[in-house]
């Protein structure tokens, strides 16, 4: 191979390569308008602020229990704390789950665990409220009234639901 061959492969390769890198620019524009056209829409914006009121009501949940629930039950069951119920796995005795923590020990932490489940029991709750409140206010939109009129089969002109007699036509109305 000459030097001339060599550098009309040379060039060859550059122009593959500039239309490769140039296809994958194009790609690459192409996935960030998608991108834009997906994330701004109406449903992405909105799943995202009820994410956000979600996070903020697990932090309301959370405080409920702890500071509030738990205490109650404790109380209730002759002042244990769930926060301190835990096993140490090294055998040896912890006054309080911060001293295992201080001693390096590993520990099965199920006080803290039955306080997610309150939480997340009590979560579970307040859904199912706000779903039902909100099912029962579109049932009560979509349940039309009751009507108080019907037309009368000889003139066609709306009278009361009660008439036995049309006031238009004097017809004398059949019961059904």
């Amino acid at each position: 191979m000459n030097k001339k061959e060599l550098k009309e492969i040379q060039k060859r390769e550059k122009e593959k390569l500039k239309a490769e890198l140039k296809k994958q620019k194009e790609k690459g524009k192409k996935n960030v308008s998608e991108f834009k056209k997906f994330a701004f829409k109406g449903n992405i914006i909105d799943l995202s602020i009820g994410v956000i009121i979600g996070g903020a009501f697990s932090k309301i949940v959370t405080s409920f229990t702890t500071d509030i629930v738990t205490p109650v039950i404790s109380l209730l069951t002759n002042k244990i704390d769930f926060a301190n119920l835990f096993v140490s796995l090294d055998g040896n005795y912890y006054a309080t789950l911060e001293a295992a923590k201080a001693a390096g020990a590993s520990t099965i932490n199920y006080g803290q665990f039955l306080q997610t489940i309150i939480d997340f029991f009590i979560t579970a709750i307040f859904i199912f409220i706000v779903i039902k409140k909100m099912s029962d206010m579109s049932k009560k939109k979509e349940e039309a009234p009751a009507p108080t009129t019907k037309k009368c089969p000889y003139c066609m002109e709306s009278i009361s639901i009660e008439a036995t007699r049309c006031p238009h036509c004097t017809s004398v109305l059949e019961e059904k």
